[in-house]
């Protein structure tokens, strides 16, 4: 009877252990070794501020829609190349990747700046990039890269507000006032500027400020009141100009290596693509948020004086780009045909755009007071 207890209390001990122990396998996932993150050196062409923090905004939705599986590392302006380079550098291969704006490179090709310091034809920068998605020209733009021979994938994100004419010495009230003066500008709309008589110097953002200090330029423009609050320019000036047609609509382009983006998986190639339009909206509504925000502390904290660019300042700008567009209409058969889809969609898309949306200024005049 004792054998007969113990020879079952044996049975049942190892019986229970087979039983855990194959429970045990059953119930543990198949492990795979996950594989390395592919990562991507991408160089910003801001060193700090709301565009580098938009850039970043961009990296996160990245980073964050791959599961972990790509990754870009920003890299802050002039970490492996000078501005100026980084377009060569990514076509090259040097860095995988650009965050910067298509006037940054108008040296390789005036078209360049029709697609972000263009001439206005009643659009914001939103319909320019409706065009650019839409109205065909983001197929002009890999024909640009083509036929530049340039190994680059691109993609339109972050519609700006229209630029402000700047800052200035004084009240400007006239196109005389600023005939002669020495002002920082970039792409198409240094010709439209020096067409109206100023002497425009070409800067990086960094080097607005201590030029206009120093007296190197007289008048300066970058892009919104944030910019220019983290740049210091109340420091320089008290005068500040919104409202301009020298870069009312631009945005901001990502760049990479082709070779390198047609190597990715199909979907880290989708997660690029498709992140930049998710940055696009969320950039446009924190732009809201943080240019309004820091105009007013410009007013209230430093004592800045914000002025609306006169009128007739503004018809002056349109007509000096009549003559920029002419000229490069006549000698670049290219740059024509992007102008003329432009202004083609621009046509067709206004003409419901103009008639359709209402008086909100009016609106706003109603329940708030004269502007």
């Amino acid at each position: 009877m004792t054998d007969t207890k113990q020879s079952r209390r044996k049975f049942l001990t190892k019986g229970a252990a087979t039983i855990a122990g194959g429970a045990a396998l059953v119930a543990a996932p198949t492990m795979a070794v996950a594989a390395k993150p592919v990562v991507l050196k991408v160089q910003a062409a801001w060193g700090g501020g709301i565009f580098l923090e938009f850039a970043q905004d961009y990296v996160n939705r990245v980073n964050e829609m791959s599961g972990g599986s790509l990754k870009i590392d920003l890299l802050g302006v002039g970490a492996v190349v000078k501005t100026a380079e980084m377009q060569t550098a990514v076509h090259k291969g040097v860095i995988d990747g650009a965050h910067l704006v298509t006037a940054y490179w108008y040296s390789k090709s005036p078209v360049a700046s029709l697609f972000g310091t263009g001439p206005c034809f009643g659009w914001s920068a939103n319909e320019l990039m409706g065009w650019i998605q839409y109205g065909g020209g983001k197929a002009l733009y890999e024909e640009l890269m083509s036929d530049l021979r340039l190994d680059l994938v691109g993609f339109f994100t972050g519609p700006m507000p229209a630029q402000p004419l700047g800052w200035f010495k004084e009240h400007i009230t006239s196109s005389d006032q600023m005939k002669g003066l020495k002002y920082r500008t970039v792409g198409l709309a240094a010709d439209v500027l020096q067409e109206m008589g100023m002497s425009v110097v070409q800067l990086p953002g960094g080097e607005i400020q201590p030029a206009m200090k120093s007296g190197l330029i007289d008048a300066a423009e970058f892009n919104n009141p944030s910019s220019d609050k983290d740049f210091g320019m109340q420091d320089v000036s008290k005068h500040y100009h919104l409202a301009s047609f020298h870069q009312s609509q631009e945005c901001f382009e990502i760049i990479f290596n082709k070779r390198l983006y047609e190597g990715l998986a199909k979907e880290h190639q989708a997660i690029l693509k498709y992140a930049s339009e998710a940055a696009s909206a969320d950039m446009a509504w924190k732009a809201m948020e943080r240019y309004s925000q820091d105009l007013v502390t410009l007013k209230e904290k430093h004592g800045v004086n914000v002025y609306r660019t006169p009128d007739s300042v503004m018809n002056d700008q349109l007509k000096a780009w009549d003559i920029v567009v002419k000229r490069f209409n006549e000698s670049d058969p290219f740059f024509k045909k992007v102008i003329d889809s432009q202004m083609a969609w621009a046509k067709r898309h206004g003409a419901y755009a103009l008639n359709n949306n209402p008086n909100y200024k009016g609106a706003f005049e109603h329940y708030f007071g004269k502007l």
